[in-house]
């Protein structure tokens, strides 16, 4: 069974290292009533805006009103995200972000440090912001889905409805280490600890060496980041974690949402899953149908076909 619990921000009578936070007030979903559906120009126009190696995406967004954007964890790709886009109903489009190293953008270079990739994502998103949107980030993606939340912001573009962070402790309290300096072994037996890849793929020589590239330099950017002081956000956040989560866990998340509930002024929500670090693969219908609830209590998943292209 699934627990969950919520937070609200602090008082300004909480100590000086809070953010400064407004009193909360109920979260509400996306604006209310649907939009009508893109005109086939629109949706022509829209697909040649999403034409970048930064996007995946799954379908043609003709009739949605709303969009999410998912960032992958260390190591991961947006393939991580395409069961979701079977979840889905035709009112969501989803964007999955495809960091560079890995599947077909294998030869493309990594960003340098997250500054870097967080703009590259930006400027691949912003195209495709006319319509409300949410961003759900897992591990080091809810790092990621984070800042670029305030980098739309500094470039003056409205900010997410929700934001969705999974796995991780907030930006400024999430523990770090020096992984990405150990050899593979030790990179190795990471992954093995958190689970989500499997042991066919670590025991494969090619395979290994193809993963812990990916990881290596993902685990870089995540480990020599230093997130700046920021104002807090003012989209609720919602922390989605497995029980048994090395990472976040059902304990830690309940010290002020693993520290999220400081970098918003609105809701700060806590969903926990039974599951390990990769929770939200087995339990996938059920993380689905908790981000669409609090995306828009009107939506709802359904299974759909899969899309023909890959």
């Amino acid at each position: 069974m699934t627990a969950a619990f919520s937070s609200v921000p602090p008082s300004s009578a909480s100590s000086a290292s809070s953010a400064p936070s407004a009193p909360s007030a109920p979260s509400a979903p996306f604006a209310s009533g649907p939009s009508a559906p893109l005109a086939p120009s629109n949706v022509s126009a829209r697909a040649a805006r999403a034409d970048s190696p930064w996007i995946r995406r799954w379908n043609d967004g003709a009739a949605s009103r709303l969009t999410l954007i998912c960032l992958p964890h260390a190591g991961g790709s947006a393939g991580f995200y395409r069961p979701w886009a079977a979840l889905l109903p035709p009112e969501v489009e989803l964007l999955a972000i495809q960091y560079p190293g890995r599947e077909e953008r294998f030869e493309d270079p990594g960003a340098a440090d997250m500054a870097e990739l967080v703009g590259a994502i930006a400027d691949a998103v912003l195209p495709l912001l006319d319509r409300p949107y949410a961003l759900f980030g897992h591990s080091m993606g809810s790092a990621v889905a984070w800042e670029l939340a305030h980098e739309l912001e500094r470039r003056r573009v409205s900010g997410p409805r929700r934001l969705f962070a999974s796995g991780r402790a907030a930006p400024g309290t999430a523990v770090t280490g020096q992984l990405h300096r150990q050899d593979d072994d030790v990179l190795g037996a990471e992954l093995a600890r958190l689970g989500g890849t499997s042991r066919e793929v670590l025991d494969d020589p090619g395979l290994r060496d193809l993963v812990l590239t990916a990881v290596r330099h993902d685990y870089r950017i995540i480990e020599t980041y230093r997130p700046s002081p920021r104002p807090p956000l003012a989209c609720p956040v919602h922390v989605l974690t497995g029980d048994a989560d090395p990472e976040l866990g059902a304990e830690r998340s309940r010290d002020r949402a693993g520290g999220w509930a400081g970098l918003t002024t609105a809701r700060t929500e806590v969903r926990v899953f039974p599951g390990d670090h990769f929770y939200l693969t087995p339990r996938r219908r059920e993380v689905v149908a908790t981000v669409l609830r609090r995306m828009d209590p009107s939506l709802s998943t359904g299974a759909r076909t899969w899309p023909s292209t890959p």
